[in-house]
């Protein structure tokens, strides 16, 4: 493969990656502009927040079964294609319905994307350079998280919010051209004659994408409403009831998906790092925002300003990574990885007790340098995955993050508000009981990373590779 096409194929896959995870986060801090210029009332500003991460974690699997069924370039520019007519949506509208409409396409685009690409970096891209290529793709993305809140308070409060999903528009134009042009034309993935897979139905994806989705709306809204609130009761119970018919009635095609994807160390070990990383990190970028702002009294482009270390030591660290593992082992230099994001955020916690924005720095860059040397994991775990299963494959890593992400913050966020309200019944003031709440979720956080560290030893033993840069698990 020629240079100039890696390169093609690097950047078709990794800016409408990077498109759709800063929109993910940029809506953020431009939501009380939104509020008073459409008069929406509090659910609907709440509506605008949870739409995207609604219909992007229930979309999820549709996206990788058809990755695998109508191939990795057609679904990279299909969703391309929604994303982009998305955003010109949401920028032009005038209403709280259409803007509502508009966030949630968005997310369903950001969905085929999602699994499209990681497929393509997995399979299209020569064997040495794939880590390095996911390793690219994991900067960009943390980029886009630690830059998101940054750009979103420069065009809010200089252009306008419609400018926030404008500038998707001739970004969207050139992602589609570059995905025509160098994502070679016959990546599809067929599945393999030695495995007989059968195709997954689009009804067992349904009832796959029926739980995501529902309990993402019961863990965004029952914070809000309670458990027991009608709206929440409701998709609940039909969300386990989806479940339950997965688990009594599976197909054979159900079964042999479930055996060849799960029965292999790698990736069964890969899905479940990725779990607990997601349910560690994702606190990191929700409640140290809200320390910074309403305990340290930053700005929101200050606060945002603060993450760039982590999105620079990942930067710095993806370099090596690839070098380090055929010295040392993906295992090795996994489960090291996943110990130094605990670590960093052990040092979060020590040193928001500072009451000073740089005395976080060094736990911020632990976690980035232990998220880089993770890579590994997501590396071997979807070259694990065969041809024809390569996008469910990419679908399910991608669902495990985004649903990892909504579960962390509901976990981490129950242990700050018991920690809250106990330090606030003592007589604590209101930010010293903030800030007890917001240590201690930090410190849950990081045992469950750290749990993770014997399962990437687990997962990815004997992977020493002295000759490749990527030899399949």
């Amino acid at each position: 493969m020629s240079r100039l096409r890696h390169i093609g194929i690097l950047s078709a896959v990794i800016l409408p990656s990077f498109m759709t995870a800063l929109d993910s986060t940029v809506v953020n801090v431009a939501l009380p502009q939104i509020q008073r210029e459409l008069g929406l009332d509090e659910p609907g500003l709440k509506w605008v927040a949870a739409i995207y991460p609604l219909t992007y974690a229930s979309s999820l699997l549709f996206g990788g079964h058809l990755t695998d069924r109508k191939g990795r370039r057609l679904t990279l520019i299909a969703g391309g294609v929604v994303f982009t007519l998305a955003s010109a949506v949401c920028s032009f509208s005038a209403q709280a319905e259409a803007l509502i409409v508009g966030r949630g396409l968005q997310g369903a685009g950001a969905a085929l994307i999602a699994p499209a690409s990681l497929a393509v970096l997995s399979h299209d891209l020569p064997p040495r350079s794939r880590s390095g290529g996911i390793a690219a793709l994991t900067v960009a993305l943390a980029t886009a998280l630690a830059s998101g809140p940054v750009l979103s308070g420069l065009i809010t409060q200089h252009l306008g919010w419609n400018w926030l999903f404008a500038i998707n528009l001739p970004v969207g134009v050139l992602c589609l051209s570059l995905a025509v042009a160098y994502v070679p034309p016959l990546s599809s993935s067929a599945p393999s004659p030695a495995l007989d897979v059968p195709a997954t139905p689009l009804g067992t994806v349904a009832l796959l994408c029926l739980p995501l989705g529902g309990l993402s709306y019961c863990l965004i809204e029952a914070p809000r409403h309670g458990f027991a609130a009608p709206r929440v009761a409701v998709v609940g119970t039909l969300s386990v009831l989806s479940l339950l018919m997965l688990a009594v009635r599976p197909s054979s095609a159900r079964r042999s998906t479930v055996r060849v994807l799960f029965g292999r160390r790698a990736f069964t070990g890969g899905i479940i790092s990725q779990l607990l990383w997601g349910l560690g990190v994702s606190g990191v970028y929700f409640f140290t925002t809200l320390f910074l702002q309403n305990v340290l009294r930053l700005s929101p482009t200050s606060a945002g300003l603060l993450f760039t270390p982590v999105a620079l030591a990942l930067l710095v660290t993806a370099a090596f990574v690839t070098r380090l593992a055929r010295r040392w082992g993906d295992g090795r230099v996994s489960a090291a990885g996943l110990f130094l994001v605990s670590a960093g955020l052990l040092l979060v916690a020590l040193g928001s007790g500072r009451h000073h924005a740089v005395a976080l720095v060094p736990g911020l860059a632990a976690i980035g340098v232990g998220s880089a040397l993770a890579v590994p994991l997501t590396t071997r775990a979807l070259e694990a995955a065969p041809q024809g299963l390569s996008g469910i494959a990419a679908g399910l890593f991608s669902a495990t993050r985004e649903a990892s992400g909504v579960f962390g913050i509901a976990a981490v966020g129950l242990i700050v508000t018991l920690v809250q309200r106990s330090a606030a019944s003592t007589s604590a003031d209101a930010e010293h009981a903030f800030l007890a709440g917001y240590q201690a979720g930090l410190c849950t956080a990081a045992a469950l990373v750290a749990t993770g560290v014997p399962v990437a030893l687990w997962a990815l033993r004997e992977q020493v590779r002295p000759h490749h840069g990527c030899t399949p698990a």
